[in-house]
């Protein structure tokens, strides 16, 4: 009489919360140690980010937005890369496995995965005396020579951003007790709103081709707006002008300015905004707006890139130069 193959509870976790996550024939229904991803010609975009507890998600928020945050942000750096997704790995850094954090957890990227297009090939699960931390490497295609960098921004281009900028920090600010939330604490729709844009970010896939299409460098705003466009101008090795004006504001946003509730450098410098931030000429600009257009996303030209290696100007409505005490969120 043989004994059954025993069964390690990394298995069983595997087997019971993400295998069925794992669609594609080349993740070998997560029974190997390595996967396989076809390409037929394109380049295959490789991107990475981890979301830790305690800095990127608060031990509080609801582990299905968790999972939604920790495999948007990734989904966000192909947009702007140009790519269609194809797949990703996870490795998953548990205190303890419980099911009543798996089970919506696993739920929710699993749904998302599907939304996307973007099925589960692999990855790792472990134990940690720490912060949860789940870090996810995606996998994206383009056609051969295609994808967007950070290099490509000439003087003349436009700057181009899509959403609104500030929303999630300001979420952030309403959980964390801040000012927002005091300053909003008898509207909770937009209350809600905020916080759904830190738990939740919208990735702009749908507007990938037009980004491969039109834009000259392109980038996603995680840090921060302008730390972001200060990191693809050096890049490029340019400068730019901002017109804050400008810059896309939700009304919650917009009504916490007015009232001087924050200051604008909030929403310039707030990250998790999990946008897209590119650049392109005169009429390649209008055409990646109106392809935002049609797509339901807004794209909003904010500047222009100009000659230079210093850092970008963020000027007021009356064309004076603000001077930003931060630019980005920093994580050191």
């Amino acid at each position: 009489m043989t004994n059954a193959p025993e069964t390690s509870a990394e298995d069983s976790l595997i087997a019971r919360y993400f295998k069925p996550l794992a669609t594609d024939p080349g993740a070998f229904a997560l029974v190997d140690d390595a996967a396989i991803l076809s390409s037929s010609g394109e380049d295959i975009v490789v991107t990475t980010d981890a979301v830790v507890e305690g800095v990127h998600y608060l031990a509080t928020d609801p582990p299905d937005t968790i999972a939604r945050k920790a495999l948007r942000v990734n989904l966000s750096d192909l947009a702007a890369k140009g790519a269609a997704p194809a797949g990703f790995v996870l490795t998953l850094a548990l205190r303890a496995k419980e099911d009543a954090w798996l089970r919506p957890f696993a739920d929710a990227l699993g749904e998302d995965a599907n939304s996307f297009g973007c099925p589960l090939l692999g990855g790792d699960t472990v134990s940690t005396p720490g912060p949860q931390m789940i870090s996810i490497t995606m996998f994206g295609r383009v056609p051969k020579g295609r994808m967007v960098g950070r290099t490509g921004a000439r003087p003349g281009d436009r700057i181009l951003v899509t959403g609104t900028i500030g929303d999630a920090a300001l979420g952030l600010d309403v959980l964390t007790g801040g000012a927002a939330a005091t300053v909003l604490a008898s509207d909770p729709a937009a209350r809600d709103a905020l916080v759904s844009r830190y738990r939740i970010p919208q990735p702009r896939n749908v507007l990938a081709q037009a980004v491969r299409e039109h834009a000259t460098a392109a980038m996603d705003v995680s840090d921060g707006l302008a730390g972001d466009l200060t990191k693809l101008c050096a890049a490029s090795g340019v400068s730019a002008t901002v017109d804050v004006a400008s810059v896309p504001r939700s009304a919650a946003a917009a009504g916490l300015i007015a009232r001087s509730a924050i200051r604008i450098e909030t929403l310039l410098a707030g990250g998790d905004d999990y946008e897209v931030l590119c650049t392109a000429p005169p009429a390649q600009s209008d055409a990646l707006i109106a392809a935002g257009r049609a797509a339901g996303v807004a794209v909003t030209a904010i500047g222009t890139i100009v000659p230079g290696l210093e850092r970008p100007r963020f000027l007021d409505g009356q064309g004076q130069e603000l001077t930003l005490k931060r630019l980005s969120y920093s994580h050191f």
